[in-house]
């Protein structure tokens, strides 16, 4: 054996020993205990319609992310021309894009028309002010944009909760004009998941009212736990209206298990601004009760003892350990910036997946085996190496796969059977090359030589249309489309290796031999 045909020989008997290597652990029921800290242990994942899981469609309410931004629009401006010494009275939100207010005294009506234009080129009077009464709204091109902004911070808000939910390749992309599409492959609680992904996880800070009937308080529902009895029974908060802090100054939360007897809490960080307005409340507001807020209801409201600083707190909440960690994460994650709704929702059993992959597996074998015997009776021992670069080109398929840890789908099953098809054409073409070189009297030598150079180009030129196709398919497509393209493209790299390289190793050791110079084709 020459020194060329034993390195190719070498590169085609690696890959297959890499691509097993890769496949191993989908191969064995487990895996012994040191193979994880040394070897990769992850194999071929399975998508939704194969192991199961949940599809879910929610609709963004994009009209109350308008409804807030009027709400922080309306309160800067207030703090604004209060600074300015401009008294005003009687602020109400008007719809979903306006507001009005009256001013005490009109003759500082020009000051504020100045306020507006200089620092406020998003609104525009909303009606004929007379003077006393002024109303503004949000200019339409400023209420597009504010729709748009909130379902995309919504999906990217959604995706960071699922990915540290920790589920594998799940699809989350838009739908329609307010929709996100959710896919979430081998979830086995879906209501929690639900829970997730559409809680708002509204974060605020208030401090509990001095005395009830305060002007502007508001009045918020919480519970308390007995700590006799370990039972929780709800109470009413009144709460002052200024937003202390919001979610928005947490740099970091972590759920913790708590202290012997004590519920699982979350401990959060806050960030420079948010830990210097903690600290400086805390010290103002001594004796005085915190309210923790989420989603308008109070998680608690313990009592300031001294001024914390450090800019670390904790919300506790007689949470289980999965609802303190869920907490974390979607507060990690960020508030959704308007209430998401479930449109559609669909649970896919494991059942059907398994019915799939069993289908599937052997309509794969059967045309499989079909093809094999129809090229080894045709072809002869040359149909033969033929099935086993075929075979090969199987393997390193799925270990390439199974490396990169890729999704398997329904689409990509059938893309690993259209790889098929177009392995054994590479093969038939090179083979029948081969026979027309024999045919014009080439010595076996010269015919797989001319037979192989001939090939290649026809070859090369179905495959590479067909991997730019597959790119395009990858790159524009989603869920399903992109399991096809993925598998169709890393088929036909895999392809060209076989058909064309292996292959044509394998006649190569065949004829080392001299009594092994004629070709059975």
């Amino acid at each position: 054996m020459n020194r060329g045909l034993a390195w190719r020989a070498g590169a085609v008997f690696s890959s297959l020993a890499l691509a097993l290597f890769f496949l191993f652990p989908g191969m064995v029921g487990e895996l012994p205990s040191w193979w994880p800290g040394v070897f990769p242990s992850e194999s071929i994942r399975l998508g939704l319609d194969l192991q199961g899981g949940i599809h879910l469609v929610l609709e963004v309410d994009s009209d109350k992310a308008v409804a807030n931004q009027v709400d922080f629009l309306s309160q800067q401006l207030k703090r604004e021309l209060r600074d300015e010494e401009i008294a005003t009275r009687d602020w109400t939100v008007d719809g979903d894009t306006g507001f009005s207010f009256d001013l005490v005294s009109r003759s500082r009506r020009d000051r504020v028309d100045s306020v507006i234009a200089d620092r406020y080129g998003n609104v525009e009077a909303a009606a004929a002010n007379d003077g006393r009464r002024l109303a503004y709204r949000f200019i339409q091109p400023e209420v597009d944009n504010i729709k748009q902004l909130a379902v995309d911070q919504a999906l990217e808000t959604i995706r960071n909760r699922v990915d540290e939910f920790g589920v594998n390749e799940p699809t989350i992309q838009r739908t329609g004009k307010d929709g996100i599409l959710i896919q979430l492959p081998g979830v086995q609680d879906p209501e929690r998941a639900k829970t997730l992904i559409g809680r708002t996880a509204q974060l605020e800070f208030l401090l509990v009212a001095d005395q009830a009937g305060k002007a502007g308080e508001q009045i918020l529902s919480g519970f308390e736990v007995d700590p006799l009895t370990g039972g929780r029974y709800d109470v009413q908060y009144n709460l002052d209206p200024e937003v202390i802090m919001t979610g928005e100054v947490i740099s970091d939360a972590r759920h913790r298990p708590g202290q012997l007897g004590e519920s699982p809490y979350v401990l959060i960080t806050l960030n420079g601004h948010g830990a210097s307005v903690f600290e400086r409340v805390t010290r103002e507001s001594v004796g005085r009760q915190l309210a923790i807020v989420l989603d308008g209801k109070v998680q608690s409201a313990p009592v300031i003892r001294e001024r914390i600083g450090g800019g670390v707190a904790s919300i506790t909440g007689n949470f289980t350990l999965d609802e303190a960690r869920d907490l974390a994460i979607v507060l990690r994650a960020g508030a959704l910036p308007a209430p998401v709704t479930i449109a559609e929702e669909r649970t896919v059993g494991p059942s059907l997946g398994r019915d799939s992959i069993v289908n599937g597996t052997r309509s794969f074998m059967l045309g499989g085996v079909m093809v094999i015997i129809f090229m080894m009776i045709y072809y002869r021992f040359s149909g033969f190496l033929a099935d086993l670069s075929l075979i090969l080109n199987v393997v390193i398929l799925l270990g390439v796969l199974a490396g990169f840890e890729a999704t398997l789908t329904l689409p990509g099953i059938a893309g690993i059977v259209l790889t098929l098809g177009m392995a054994v054409d590479a093969n038939v073409l090179i083979n029948e090359r081969v026979r027309e070189e024999l045919r014009q009297g080439q010595p076996p030598r010269a015919a797989l030589d001319a037979g192989y150079s001939r090939a290649l180009p026809a070859i090369l030129d179905s495959n590479l249309t067909t991997f730019l196709a597959g790119l395009i398919l990858f790159q524009f497509g989603s869920g399903p489309i992109k399991g096809f393209a993925l598998t169709l493209c890393v088929g036909i790299g895999s392809t060209i290796f076989s058909a064309v390289f292996a292959s044509r190793v394998f006649h190569d050791l065949t004829m080392v031999r001299a009594s092994n110079r004629s070709l059975s084709i």
